[in-house]
């Protein structure tokens, strides 16, 4: 038999060649319709010459799907996972195979887009009201939102909410913050409150005063040394002293605790991780916040709410839109954008599949847990510093700490230190009996000790601060216990959303391209998702690794000296990004430096992240070619040269065009003492083509969840890392627990160390498995489908912005505000026209108000961009119509769209166009039709009549 060396067999597994939707041919025949000789003629017509690369990337060459899983595979191998019973916000937890199964790990969850669309939306509408109504019940509260980043950030979304309400008392500047918070979470109050200009104080809350200088008050229940007291007195003195108070506590705590909201509380926040959501060290988790109902209003992140379509039935819609803060701008409040959906609806389908009966038991059986440890450990002398406690106990062993955890070593257990000669054990679901037994042993004790009646007779729980409020009364909470029918309701519920596995989704600026199997698989490897996040660093030894591979790459991928993976969204990139900037200022004496210059085209959470970090937006004008009028920013930069700070740019630009100024732009700023941030948003027009720091970027944040694979999973989880100059390596995030950043690190911007590192493997998988060439080709094909779709178009509608050669980057804008005059026809008509024809529909009016911008990534292939551009042509066409006075200026297809099956099949059609017409306006729609499950949803009722619960049988009946 011949054999043949291994280099001179062709690969069987080229993973680009998977990722890239056009075929080779299809390639060729896109460039020829274009009228460009090749796809690398078409990249130097549209890509400015002077910010080309001229060498190729120094990265890994491309591996297989292969080779990569096992990479990963083991990579998760060397992380070492130990019994941990650190806590801190942090608990191992049983997620329900059924749940991981078929939300975790199925691209119908985690393929869908943030539910702006609600009428393609209601599945994950109902999941997050689930989410919501969970929060209500247990807190005890009135109002709640469907996620927030992480428990730190949504206290430090508290202590600004509390100042909002009370922003007209202006002596108020003071927030109390109890030392028995969790660390992290004081960290990350302290980084958001320096910019603002609020005095944080942290201390004992029984003997700080709470003063008319007060605006608010933080409190943890249970306290982080497992503490369980009743807040009542302090939020009588608070209240009594005009202040707020807003309560960190625990979810499954609360089945068995009074709630927050019945003891006084005004706003309560904490994390759902411990709802089935594996602790990936440290992320992605939900955290949530509730509110008094006068505050919700004023709340941060997004509710999904009830209201109504134009046939009167129940829908849901995320209400109270102009919350929004990417639409506030500098008006905002905060910068939230996304959130963490996907992980929202794990924890509420764990409500599902447990019941209150069932929450109430593992609850209940933790705490029993907790109090034979508390009675075997006093048998052994140690000393249990609470006589009240869930779950966590403050232990002074009686052989010293050090003894303790030798021992503890040698059984692979990980305990918390305090520092001062205590250590902290949490439990949680997954202890068993045994578990307990070996921690008595490691404190010196046996199993002897363990007598059950005195563990019968340990009174841990205040008899005041018993629950006694029933939770979760609504029937989804009792329904599907069997897992068969969990299962049918979770595909019922997958079935009414449109996700990348039905049609593309063609969202300008949110790269809605494909997630591979190969890039979500390694995210559920035990050595991936069961790592505490305060193990030591020895034990996590494959993530550091991976890690730091990463880290690497994207520093070579953007030209740059150094990165942090802490912020865990591309706002919270945004948000670091700043603060580095502000804190170079600083050190170098320039506290002055507070103007942040931000084109009025940038995304809206460009100023709201400006603001955050206590800057003042001055805008820059744009030209009628949709480009940074560089006059208008030269003035304003020799304007304010003594007090610039930076600039924030997007690049292409927000308009989708590669600006040939950019590299100007950048020499005004620093020639005016200001530092260039660049919005990596757009990133995925430039990897492999240009690298930002060579044309003058300073910082740069990267949205993983975009340009580097990681799933939007319905508005969450994201990943916004920034990567920095050399000059700028020295302020990079640090945190109070695991050294991170540089030796003048800024505070840390989120709860975990590397914020959301469970998600890191999918982003180091895409770019293992591209390799330069592939990650190069990517970046091309993204820019050829865009103007693919342009000159499809052309004729049709009109593309608002171009740049070189009237060739778009990887995103175009179509005009559609003419129709509004000619038909009666707006940017929502065709929306939700579109979605009779199958698809999500596009960006609408932004950054152009009566616009659609159109992003159809690499990952979609030549049929599918035809599909696309054949519907808006066939709506083209049904708006001639109504100019030709041949369709009804009122009853036609696209004001009443989209069309239901309830609609179509009814006895009431009474229309003047055709059921087909209404149903199947293209052949596709016949061999595979999506129906929507709502007609026109009423957005003005939902925001006037807001519920944000799980509405009653009465009320759905009523709506």
């Amino acid at each position: 038999m011949m054999h043949t060396n291994d280099t001179e067999v062709p690969s069987q597994d080229v993973f680009a060649l998977r990722h890239l939707g056009p075929r080779p041919d299809e390639v060729a025949a896109m460039v020829e319709y274009m009228g460009a000789g090749s796809l690398e003629g078409l990249i130097e017509r549209a890509v400015p010459a002077s910010i080309r690369l001229q060498e190729p990337l120094a990265i890994p060459a491309a591996q297989s799907e292969r080779e990569v899983l096992e990479d990963l595979a083991a990579l998760a191998q060397r992380n070492e996972v130990r019994r941990s019973y650190i806590g801190m916000g942090y608990h191992n937890c049983i997620t329900p195979p059924t749940i991981q199964r078929n939300i975790l790990e199925n691209p119908g969850w985690y393929t869908q887009y943030t539910p702006y669309q609600a009428e393609i939306s209601q599945g994950r509408l109902e999941a997050m009201l689930n989410f919501q109504t969970t929060v209500l019940d247990l807190t005890g509260m009135e109002v709640a939102n469907s996620s927030l980043l992480d428990e730190a950030t949504a206290a430090a979304e508290a202590m600004t909410l509390c100042r909002r309400v009370l922003a007209r008392d202006v002596e108020r500047n003071r927030f109390l913050v109890s030392e028995r918070c969790h660390p992290q979470t004081i960290a990350v109050v302290k980084t958001r409150a320096e910019p603002l200009g609020i005095e944080v104080v942290v201390g004992d809350l029984h003997t700080l005063e709470v003063t008319p200088e007060d605006f608010g008050v933080l409190v943890q229940y249970p306290c982080t040394d497992g503490t369980v007291e009743d807040p009542a007195n302090l939020v009588r003195r608070a209240h009594d002293a005009g202040a707020l108070v807003a309560v960190a506590t625990d979810l499954l705590a609360l089945a068995v605790l009074r709630p927050p909201g019945e003891l006084g509380a005004d706003v309560v926040i904490g994390s759902a991780q411990r709802f089935g959501v594996p602790m990936g060290y440290g992320g992605p988790h939900a955290a949530f916040m509730a509110a008094r109902e006068d505050y919700k209003r004023m709340m941060p992140g997004r509710i999904a709410g009830l209201s109504e379509d134009s046939e009167g039935r129940p829908a849901l819609r995320l209400a109270l839109a102009t919350r929004e803060q990417h639409i506030r701008r500098e008006k905002a409040t905060s910068n939230i954008c996304t959130a963490q959906v996907l992980l929202a609806v794990m924890a509420s389908m764990y409500a599902v599949y447990h019941g209150p009966d069932g929450l109430e038991r593992i609850a209940r059986t933790v705490h029993g847990r907790a109090k034979s440890l508390a009675v075997g450990l006093r048998a052994a002398g140690c000393e249990v510093l609470s006589p009240h406690y869930f779950d966590t106990l403050r232990v002074r062993p009686a052989s010293g700490a050090d003894a303790v955890l030798a021992a503890a070593e040698q059984r692979g257990i990980n305990l918390r230190e305090f520092g001062d000669g205590t250590l902290g054990v949490a439990l949680d679901e997954t202890v068993r009996q045994q578990d307990v037994v070996d921690l008595v042993e490691v404190f010196g004790g046996n199993a002897a000790s363990l007598d059950a009646a005195k563990v019968a007779d340990e009174d841990a729980l205040p008899a005041g601060l018993r629950r006694t409020s029933a939770f979760l009364t609504h029937e989804t909470f009792h329904r599907y216990r069997s897992e068969t029918e969990l299962l049918r309701y979770m595909n019922r519920l997958q079935a009414k959303d449109l996700s990348l596995t039905t049609s593309m989704i063609p969202l300008g600026s949110c790269t809605m391209k494909l997630n591979a199997a190969a890039e979500m698989v390694p995210v559920t490897l035990p050595g991936f998702g069961q790592l505490h996040p305060f193990v030591p660093l020895e034990q996590a030894s494959g993530y550091g690794e991976m890690m730091g591979r990463l880290e690497d790459w994207l520093a070579e991928l953007t030209g740059f000296a150094a990165v942090s993976l802490q912020p865990n969204a591309g706002s919270q990139g945004e948000y670091a990004g700043l603060l580095v900037i502000r804190a170079r200022h600083a050190a170098r004496g320039e506290q002055q430096r507070s103007v942040c210059l931000i084109p009025t085209s940038a995304h809206g959470t460009n100023p709201a992240s400006a603001i955050m970090a206590g800057m003042e937006v001055v805008a820059v004008q744009c030209d009628d070619d949709g480009n940074i009028d560089v006059g208008d920013l030269r003035g304003k930069a020799e304007r304010f040269a003594d007090r610039l700070a930076a600039l924030m740019v997007t690049y292409p630009s927000t308009h989708g065009v590669f600006e040939t100024t950019i590299a100007e732009i950048c020499d005004v700023v620093h020639q005016n003492g200001g530092l260039v941030y660049l919005d990596g948003a757009n990133m995925n027009a430039l990897v492999g083509l240009c690298k930002p720091a060579q044309f003058g970027a300073d910082v740069c944040h990267l949205n993983l969840h975009k340009t580097f694979c990681i799933p939007h999973g319905g508005g969450g989880p994201g990943m916004g890392p920034i990567c920095v100059t050399e000059e700028l390596a020295p302020f990079l995030p640090g945190h109070p627990v695991i050294a991170t950043g540089g030796e003048k690190a800024i505070g840390a911007v989120a709860a975990a160390p590397w914020g959301s590192p469970s998600i890191l493997p999918i982003s180091y998988a895409y770019i293992a498995m591209m390799g330069p060439d592939g990650l190069r080709e990517a970046s091309k094909v993204a820019i050829l489908n865009a103007n693919y779709i342009a000159k499809r178009l052309e004729g049709h509608y009109e593309v608002l912005y171009r740049g070189l050669d009237g060739l778009v980057a990887h995103e175009c804008i179509i005009d559609v505000r003419p129709f509004k005059k000619s038909a009666d026809v707006d940017v929502a008509d065709i929306a939700k026209r579109l979605i009779d024809y199958g698809f999500h529909a596009p960006t609408m009016s932004w950054p152009v108000a009566g616009t659609l911008m159109i992003e159809p990534t690499e990952s979609e292939s030549k049929a599918e961009l035809d599909r696309f551009c054949d519907a808006l042509i066939s709506i083209r066409d049904e708006i001639r119509a109504i100019e030709e006075a041949r369709s009804d200026r009122v009853d036609n297809p696209l004001k009443r769209a989209p069309h239901t099956a309830f609609e179509v099949c009814g006895d009431r059609w009474g229309r003047a166009y055709s059921r087909e017409q209404a149903a199947f306006p293209a052949p596709w729609t016949r061999v595979h039709k999506f129906w929507p499950p709502v007609s026109r949803v009423n957005d003005v009722l939902g925001d006037r009549n807001l519920v944000c619960s799980c509405p009653s049988v009465e009320e759905v009946a009523n709506a």
